[in-house]
């Protein structure tokens, strides 16, 4: 496939696919240990039948339907049949709050609503408004909620393929709500097929591929490289049955795309230091024969020995962390996109890689770099607009150009370095701006830190709020308090002046989406960081030591 103006459709590829390999694996979910599998005509069947429930329910086109579940085999059956009736597809994160839960239908305008696989169902079903149409998944029965089998048991499938129109709207894919409250997001069935296309051309070598779905699916990059790529190439789609049973799925399934944001990475890295120190890997990597089986078993233990492609993306990586998973063989691709431009923009590819680098432009995508160094993106790929927000959407853009928000600089290769966020910014008391992306990124090299946030609007100064890793949390405080203040000044001499953190404060309570400090694709909040440490930043500024412990 390549990128052109009518490139075939989401629904165009799956009939295609359900035609012709039609006893073929499409989707793979274990569920209570035992793998539960979908050929492409067996989830058609599903999928038509659907489509005519949803038309006997008196949805029209255009109407909204929201899906609410982690990652399952129904979550992309209930999206294509969504789909297939004309509707427009509403997917929304399985962690999110009853309260946005409750905010998002409404102002969706969603009639219907999938639910599937969560934590608490019924906690989530009370937010769900009473007028809306409310389907569970097989599997994950609700108490008084009608299921997919009741709902279908009685429609007869529909035939065909369903016309759609290219240019209507496809989703409204809300954002994580890393700067405030999420905005809906409108994309076209048009723009989601040039990303694919685009996409593709950039990556020739991919063909029939296995994919593993566990990040979610309502999040751009899991929904346009793992399910759109699994829809458009006619591959096999693998599920987790949970996080905790997420590296035995991994090594079940061996796939041959995988996607992880960075913190997946650090955790992977974290386990594997756990079981294998550092200074033992460098002297088996250093032995060549041995380090040849070894990077081979590794990457087998892993889950990764049939990956031709490995991607991170959706927040910045730090580059040692590229280059320590380089010399296990193991080649991580970072990309760079966002919601509102389905996630194409720019990725390092296998015969162009640059770590530290997002990476060159996709086909068709071009990019420029505004006067305050912001990333500014035009592409087919752009969104309509923030659903029910013109200004704010009119205001995204300038000459066609997406404003990302993002700050960054191309080197003569073309490759994009993100440097910072200009929302991120900060003034101190001094009237200086800070950029905390890049200092984070410094503090993060150190193996004893886990999590950093660099924090101090209107104070004199800087200071960095950290999480210990698990390996350094059974080490003596004051081992600690003498190698992390050597550290911090080592950091420190390579910044200006006014950038430069004052004190180091390690937090004992781990920053997860439980604890709503973590956005569900795993980036801090600042906000929330500094509504729930601002009252101490006086005190912590004020104390003699230079790494503070607190509790």
């Amino acid at each position: 496939m390549t990128a052109s103006h009518n490139p075939p459709s989401i629904i165009d590829s799956f009939c295609r696919f359900e035609q012709s390999k039609p006893n073929d694996l499409f989707l793979s979910e274990p569920v209570n240990l035992v793998y539960q599998n979908f050929s492409w005509q067996s989830a058609g069947e599903e999928i038509r039948k659907m489509v005519s429930a949803i038309h006997s329910m008196g949805l029209q086109k255009g109407d909204k339907i929201a899906i609410l579940s982690k990652n399952c085999a129904y979550w992309v059956m209930a999206d294509m049949a969504i789909m297939m009736a004309g509707c427009v597809s509403v997917p929304l994160y399985p962690n999110i709050s009853p309260n946005q839960l409750n905010e998002i239908l409404l102002h969706s305008d969603s009639k219907l609503i999938f639910l599937g696989k969560l934590d608490d169902p019924e906690k989530m079903r009370n937010a769900v408004p009473n007028h809306m149409i409310q389907i569970c998944f097989p599997f994950y029965p609700i108490a008084l909620c009608k299921t997919w089998t009741d709902i279908t048991k009685e429609q007869e499938p529909i035939i065909g393929k369903p016309q759609i129109d290219v240019d209507a709207l496809a989703c409204i894919i809300y954002t994580s709500g890393t700067t405030g409250q999420p905005k809906g997001v409108m994309h076209t069935y048009r723009a989601m097929n040039f990303a694919v296309a685009a996409f593709l051309k950039a990556n020739p070598t991919i063909q029939t591929e296995i994919f593993f779905s566990y990040l979610p699916l309502c999040h751009v990059a899991e929904k346009m490289l793992v399910e759109c790529g699994t829809l458009f190439t006619g591959s096999s789609m693998y599920f987790i049955e949970s996080m905790e049973r997420f590296s035995t799925n991994l090594r079940d399934t061996q796939p041959t795309m995988f996607l992880a944001v960075p913190r997946i990475w650090e955790k992977m890295q974290e386990e594997m230091l756990k079981k294998m120190p550092q200074k033992k890997l460098n002297r088996i990597l250093s032995i060549p024969l041995v380090s040849t089986i070894f990077k081979k078993i590794i990457r087998k233990k892993l889950g990764l020995s049939k990956a031709h492609f490995i991607f991170t993306g959706a927040s910045p990586i730090n580059k040692a962390l590229l280059e320590w998973y380089s010399k296990l063989g193991i080649t991580i691709l970072e990309a760079y996109g966002m919601t509102e431009n389905l996630a194409l923009s720019h990725a390092n590819r296998k015969n162009a890689t640059s770590f530290g680098t997002v990476g060159t432009p996709y086909p068709e995508v071009s990019v420029r770099i505004a006067g305050d160094q912001e990333i500014q993106i035009k592409s087919a790929a752009s969104m309509l607009g923030y659903y029910k927000e013109p200004e704010l959407s009119a205001a995204c853009f300038e000459d066609g150009y997406l404003k990302t928000g993002d700050q960054g600089s191309i080197d003569s290769e073309g490759f994009l370095t993100i440097t910072g966020r200009i929302k991120d910014q900060f003034k101190t008391s001094k009237g200086k701006y800070i950029s905390p992306a890049p200092i984070e990124s410094q503090l993060l090299t150190n193996s004893y830190i886990d999590q950093a946030c660099v924090v101090g609007h209107a104070m004199p100064h800087a200071l960095a709020i950290c999480i210990l890793s698990e390996s350094a949390r059974n080490l003596d405080k004051i081992q600690i308090s003498n190698d992390l203040s050597a550290f911090l000044k080592s950091v420190n001499a390579e910044l200006e002046h006014h950038e430069r953190i004052a004190k180091l404060v390690l937090i004992a309570e781990e920053w997860t989406i439980e604890n709503a400090i973590l956005t569900p694709t795993l980036k801090i909040k600042r906000k929330t960081i500094d509504e729930r440490y601002q009252s101490n930043y006086i005190n912590w500024s004020n104390s003699p030591e230079l790494v503070i412990f607190s509790d």
